[in-house]
């Protein structure tokens, strides 16, 4: 038993020391593989280290390398940049330098003008001088004259002056006298016969101007290419044209012009200034149309009451209605038998204001009456009533004082007088209606008889060149110096007068002149 025991025992002690053996052993290997992996991975470390250095260093040369390359690059951006400045700056001098060379010369030619504009001023200065002291003497010398005459005559100047404009006017009343008791005479033979005659001829003139001159405007283009513009595709704008201005639009071969026709003037005004202003701004289509004539209705309708107060401030006429004063604008447009009947109007007002002045009568009624004598025939509907009782009505209408509203009524023997302006506008309408020149004569009458006027003075000799200007009111004739002298020039003027009041006929009268001028003309080479 103790024999196993103790072998036993020594058998456990050699386990445990066996087993402390092995324990010791792993624990070596483990500390063996421990130093052995530090080592390996200090190695491994090292070696990372060492590739982080190497690619640091690549990283660094390749960035340092780009630094180089954009620092060279924009050295030299900032070279060129400043060759061009340098360039600008050294051209600006140059400019500077050119200015200021021009502001030099200039500032000498200013210098130079002002010393002679000084020797000018001092030479004419002493001109003035010279003619200052000869006007004085020519003064003192006529004055010595003037009073040689009167110690020759024993008559002062005013007196000799008197004598002799008493001694013109005597003469004068006597030839005048003995002219106008020849010309009664005459009348009195020819007066019935003149009259149908002027009637005649009145009547044969007016029946057809009247409807072709009043009621047709013509509208003249540049080219006839616009023509096309204002027909538009498919004759839009043309109808659109008509359609906004009630007026007839007639285009057809006559060249460079378009015939507006209608009886309404002032819808012919708003056609003519809208079609001007369409074919001015080019753009002509038919919204645009529309807009343009409204515009222009717009401004004609001002013009009309612009012109009604006009016209009543010059003629002095006070507290006319609104609605009279329209009217009377709108008399501008119209015109009867050719004459414009503002002007017409206007002129019946100044007779009838002079001739109620010499019957002691109120001018300013009779002023009043005349300018507003013929509103009916510009009323905005048309009544089926005589212009004279529309008129009547009219001012009746707008308180109006019954003397004038009864001349308005009576001045066509429509309405019984009972005013005496009545009578006055009567023969005032009639004496502006039938003056000289009231009367429009159509144009080919017209030329002819400035182209007369031209020729008749043309015929005489020495005469180079004719004008007839202010509408066959004024013949302008020029002769030639080596021809005609300064003596014969008036009786040529008389002798031209003479012949055109025999031969011919014309309104008013026809003032000659007659011109006779020597000119040097030398070129210096």
């Amino acid at each position: 038993m103790w024999c196993v025991f103790l072998n036993l025992k020594y058998n456990k002690m050699e386990i445990v020391s066996l087993s402390t053996g092995i324990l010791v052993g792993v624990v070596v290997a483990l500390v063996i593989c421990a130093i052995l992996y530090k080592v390996r991975l200090s190695s491994r470390t090292s070696s990372i280290l060492n590739d982080a250095r190497a690619e640091a260093e690549t990283i660094k040369r390749d960035k340092m390398l780009e630094v180089k390359e954009k620092f060279i690059s924009m050295k030299a951006d900032l070279e060129k940049q400043l060759a061009v400045r340098s360039s600008k700056v050294q051209s600006a001098e140059a400019k500077v330098r050119q200015r200021e060379m021009q502001l030099n010369q200039q500032q000498q030619e200013l210098q130079r003008k002002k010393s002679e504009t000084e020797a000018v001023r001092a030479n004419l200065d002493t001109q003035v001088d010279v003619v200052e002291k000869k006007k004085q003497e020519l003064e003192r010398l006529h004055k010595a004259e003037i009073e040689k005459l009167e110690h020759i005559s024993g008559l002062s100047a005013e007196e000799a002056k008197d004598r002799l404009v008493e001694s013109l006017k005597e003469e004068a009343k006597t030839q005048a006298a003995s002219y106008i008791n020849d010309i009664m005479d005459e009348a009195r033979m020819t007066a019935n016969k003149e009259a149908k005659s002027i009637v005649v001829k009145t009547i044969q003139r007016v029946a057809t101007e009247t409807a072709i001159e009043n009621s047709v405007t013509v509208f003249h283009i540049d080219s006839d290419e616009i023509k096309g513009r204002i027909i538009g595709r498919e004759g839009r704008n043309i109808r659109a044209l008509e359609a906004a201005t009630g007026i007839e639009i007639i285009v057809d071969d006559t060249p460079e012009a378009i015939v507006l026709s209608g009886f309404d003037p002032v819808r012919r005004e708003i056609a003519r200034l809208a079609l001007h202003q369409l074919v001015t701004d080019g753009r002509i289509h038919p919204a645009r149309i529309e807009e343009v004539v409204a515009k222009v209705r717009k401004q004609v309708e001002d013009e009309i009451i612009e012109t009604g107060k006009r016209t009543t401030i010059d003629l002095g006429i006070h507290g006319l209605h609104p609605e009279l004063i329209r009217l009377v604008g709108k008399m501008k447009y119209r015109s009867s038998y050719g004459q414009n009947l503002l002007q017409h109007s206007r002129e019946t007002a100044n007779l009838c204001a002079i001739m109620a002045s010499e019957l002691g009568l109120n001018p300013k009624k009779a002023k009043r009456a005349g300018l507003l004598h013929d509103i009916g025939k510009v009323p905005d509907d048309e009544p089926e009533l005589p212009h004279a009782l529309l008129g009547m009505k009219l001012a009746e209408k707008y308180k109006e004082k019954p003397e004038i509203c009864n001349a308005i009524g009576a001045h066509h023997d429509e309405t019984e007088m009972s005013s005496l302006i009545a009578p006055i506008v009567q023969v005032c309408d009639a004496i502006s209606g039938a003056r000289p020149g009231a009367r429009r004569e159509i144009v080919e009458a017209y030329i002819k008889r400035l182209n007369d006027l031209e020729q008749l003075a043309l015929s005489y000799p020495g005469v180079l060149k004719t004008y007839a200007i202010q509408a066959g009111r004024e013949l302008r004739v020029i002769v030639g110096a080596d021809k005609i002298d300064d003596s014969e020039i008036e009786a040529l003027s008389a002798e031209i007068a003479k012949r055109i009041q025999d031969e011919m006929t014309y309104p008013g009268q026809v003032k000659i002149t007659v011109i006779r001028e020597t000119r040097a003309v030398s070129f210096a080479k």
